[in-house]
């Protein structure tokens, strides 16, 4: 049997350089899922400069990505059923609700979003001063009537617990 597919999509966000190998993409792998791995430009430039880029690397047998492949170049990544945007910042789930698709990661997203058959989990880490923000809860609210699960990353909980929001 074929492992699924997991498109992780991963932001900058506070403890993406430390945390993101050993909280989210090693403990899906554990459960069995492939990892097709697409970074936001800053999340690739921070684990780039940690060195976790490359432990990344070696727990999938594709491309991490973070930029479009050019024309004629072959997709880098067969289409997954399930996506795990995390950890997101407040800016990419703004920009995910919004439609706005200015990087390859949102661009990933924003074409998957409301597909039939295509879950989508947000794993989310925002400030508690983010959620008073006038526009927070109609993003949330635009990204759950489409189908997306969001699910806040809460500081000194592993990022693990995010996985058990993914459908099985």
């Amino acid at each position: 049997m074929d492992q699924r597919v997991l498109g992780l999509v991963v932001s900058s966000c506070g403890g993406v350089e430390s945390r993101l190998c050993g909280e989210l993409a090693a403990p899906a792998v554990r459960r069995g899922w492939r990892l097709a791995v697409t970074l936001t430009p800053t999340a690739a430039a921070w684990l780039t400069h940690t060195g976790e880029l490359d432990r990344l690397r070696a727990l999938t047998d594709l491309e991490v990505r973070s930029e479009s492949r050019l024309p004629g170049q072959p997709r880098p990544h067969p289409d997954p059923e399930v996506f795990l945007f995390a950890p997101a910042s407040a800016g990419s789930v703004a920009k995910l609700a919004l439609g706005v698709a200015d990087n390859q990661a949102m661009t990933v997203l924003g074409e998957s979003l409301g597909v039939p058959g295509v879950s989508i989990v947000v794993g989310y880490q925002v400030r508690d001063t983010r959620t008073g923000h006038p526009a927070w809860q109609g993003h949330l609210d635009a990204l759950t009537s489409a189908g997306v699960r969001p699910h806040r990353l809460r500081p000194g909980v592993p990022w693990t617990e995010v996985l058990d929001q993914l459908p099985t």
